[in-house]
């Protein structure tokens, strides 16, 4: 997702107060609960309505907001507009957890105002995962990212954001030579590679789609069995939503911000520990 027109802050404090917004109070305590549970010292404001999360923000700023799309006095898109005119408030993750996610995502239905998506199908115990990845995150040692980028400024960047986070990468400069390792390893309990990270215009004859399409289709690799990450600066909403169609997990908006590469990459690998 887009960041908006500021840097997005990285949330690391001793006592995070994270806003769940939703219209059910079933919902609410489960966020809830699980985030108490999960994420170190948590502090969660539960919030039925818009009106109730403005009141909540006017107490003082928060540090994640996760709220669903439809909320019993607007949206979630709403929603994160208040959280960005709210006085005092630093611009920080605003999340939207809705069973309706994907389809908004794919349709480009979202605003700069919302910073990331999750899909309630996934279940709170990956919620909390995912969330934690924001307000406390936790290197994964040794996990292997096969990357393909044919610009050696941009891959060099790159790979070190990834390598401070104990990330062993992969670095390749065209598709070919991608495929060449995971044909490699095919067949095996070891497929090369926890993860997959593309540009998407390569100078070769393949292009970062067509790695996405052959890993979906040829090798019959799953969302989870072998996330894909592509990166991305074409703001067309058709052809990012064609990306995530063919089966991108996500998608990373250019120019790459650290601090979310690096949280949607430990999400995606969290989340495939977890099938």
């Amino acid at each position: 997702m887009s960041e908006g027109p500021e840097k997005l802050r990285h949330v690391v404090t001793d006592s995070p107060r994270i806003m769940v917004v939703d219209g059910s109070r079933l919902v609410r305590k489960l966020i809830g609960d699980v985030l108490a549970k999960e994420v170190e010292n948590a502090r969660v404001l539960a919030c039925a309505s818009i009106a109730e999360a403005r009141a909540a923000l006017a107490d003082g700023p928060v540090d994640l907001v996760t709220t669903s799309l439809s909320l019993p006095d607007g949206d979630g898109i709403e929603l994160a507009r208040a959280v960005r005119e709210a006085a005092g408030q630093a611009y920080v993750p605003v999340i939207v957890v809705s069973g309706d996610a994907q389809s908004h995502l794919e349709s480009r239905q979202f605003t700069e105002d919302v910073t990331d998506y999750f899909d309630k199908s996934l279940g709170h115990t990956a919620l909390a995962a995912f969330i934690r990845g924001y307000v406390q995150p936790e290197s994964i040692p040794g996990a292997r990212v096969l990357y393909v980028e044919d610009s050696r400024v941009v891959a060099l960047a790159t790979k070190r954001m990834l390598e401070r986070q104990q990330m062993e990468v992969l670095h390749f400069v065209g598709v070919e030579e991608a495929l060449e390792h995971l044909e490699s390893h095919r067949g095996g309990e070891d497929i090369g590679t926890d993860l997959i990270l593309t540009d998407v215009y390569l100078k070769g004859e393949l292009e970062g789609k067509d790695l996405l399409e052959r890993v979906r289709r040829e090798y019959g690799y799953g969302k989870r069995r072998l996330p894909v990450l592509v990166m991305t600066g074409d703001a067309n909403p058709e052809n990012q939503s064609a990306l995530l169609r063919a089966g991108a997990n996500d998608l990373v908006l250019k120019p790459i911000e650290e601090r979310l590469l690096v949280t949607k990459t430990l999400f995606q690998l969290r989340l495939s520990k977890l099938a």
